[in-house]
Formats: structure tokens, C-alpha cells, sequence
């Protein structure tokens, strides 16, 4: 199993500085791994710096993040600035609370309305499981089928917890056959991001790239 072409190459901390995100990329380029996933304020310089290795590795940034709870017109902008700055693909995470309030009208224009701007580009609905029982997952997992996503994605990484087996378990039941799923949060060894493959995962988000491979 090739690893490297599942994984999301991850640096999401607020103190990444500059020359983070710089070994970032040379590490996603060096190791072939799919994307380096990024705060927006970093999609210019990474986008940048892979055309100067003339690297294929995919530029990947967040919207409304980690908590989600910005305005639609908020995600909006952020998604087109992100585009604009040269991502190629954007994890948005859902309004949460609108979830748990039951608002699934709201929960379709957020993701309806970024999945227009997005077009041709790789969109990921990241739900934050921990928060999630299993009703809710298939719900996300049914919205997400029905409005033509290209992932859904379990974690942030600033949640209670990461990704586990049962959240991947329950995606898997319920997606369509378009409907891929990323694994994130506390994937940090070999067997881990194995097991969350076997499952059903498309790709991986983490921070332990290095360690995974390295194994």
C-alpha cells in the first residue's frame, strides 16, 4: 500500500510561521504525498513555492475554521479568496450547532453555496465527529451524497477527539459510491492509517507524515 498517496500533508497550528509551511512543502514534495493542507494566509506562498520545485503535490486550505460557526457569507469569501490564492482544494467545516438545532436547511445552503464557488475543484464537508452521534454522521454523510461533494471528512483536529474507526464504519454505510471519505485527527502511526483505509478512507489528514512513512 502506497501511504504517501492518501495522505493530506498537515500544518493547521496557529503558530506556524513561514519556514513551516516552506519545510512543509519540501517534505509533501519529497515524499509524494497528495496535498499540503494549510491555513489560508499560507495558499500563496505554498502555491508559489511548489511551482518553483515544480512540485505535483495539490495545495489544500481551510474554510471556516476549526469551529465552523462563521457566517455562510464569511465561507463565501474565504473560499474565493483561497481559489484565487491558488487552492486547488478546500475543507470547509460545517455550522455545528445548526446541525445539532436540526436547521439541515441551513446545512445545504452552506455547503450548496461553497460547492458552487468551488466547481471543478476537490470540495471536503468536515463534520466534526466527537461531536456527532451516529444519526447525525449519516445525515451529514445523506446531505453530502445529495449535494454532490467530493469528501466527507471527520475531524478538524481542534475537536474533543479525532477520527475513529466507528466514524469512518458508519460514512462508509451510508455514502454513495461518489462520496470519498478523509480520515483526520489523530492518525499518527502506520496501523492506524491502515486500518482507517481498510475501513473505507480515501485519505488521510495528519500532522505525522513523516512518522507514518517512516515506518
Amino acid at each position: 500500500m502506497e501511504l504517501n498517496k492518501y495522505i493530506d500533508h498537515t500544518m493547521l497550528k496557529a503558530y506556524a510561521q513561514e519556514k513551516d509551511i516552506i519545510k512543509l512543502c519540501d517534505e509533501a514534495d519529497k515524499y509524494k504525498f497528495k496535498s499540503v493542507c494549510i491555513n489560508p494566509c499560507y495558499v500563496s506562498l505554498a502555491k508559489l513555492y511548489l511551482e518553483k520545485l515544480k512540485s505535483n503535490v495539490k495545495i489544500c486550505t481551510v474554510i471556516g475554521f476549526p469551529l465552523g460557526q462563521n457566517t455562510i457569507e464569511t465561507k463565501i469569501f474565504e473560499t474565493e479568496n483561497a481559489i484565487k490564492n491558488g487552492a486547488e482544494e478546500i475543507d470547509m467545516v460545517i455550522n455545528i450547532g445548526a446541525l445539532l438545532d436540526k436547521k439541515i436547511e441551513y446545512i445545504e445552503k452552506e455547503i450548496s453555496d461553497i460547492r458552487n464557488i468551488c466547481q471543478e475543484k476537490i470540495l471536503k464537508v468536515i463534520i466534526e465527529t466527537c461531536y456527532l452521534d451516529e444519526e447525525n454522521i449519516k445525515t451529514m454523510t445523506e446531505i453530502c451524497n445529495k449535494l454532490d461533494v467530493d469528501y466527507i471528512k471527520t475531524s478538524t483536529g481542534f475537536g474533543t477527539r479525532g477520527a475513529n474507526e466507528n466514524d469512518v464504519i458508519i460514512m462508509n454505510k451510508y455514502k454513495n459510491n461518489k462520496l470519498q471519505i478523509k480520515a483526520s485527527g489523530g492518525i499518527s502511526d502506520k496501523k492506524a492509517a491502515e486500518k482507517m483505509i481498510e475501513l473505507g478512507a480515501t485519505r488521510l489528514g495528519t500532522s505525522k507524515s513523516i512518522n507514518i512513512i517512516a515506518e
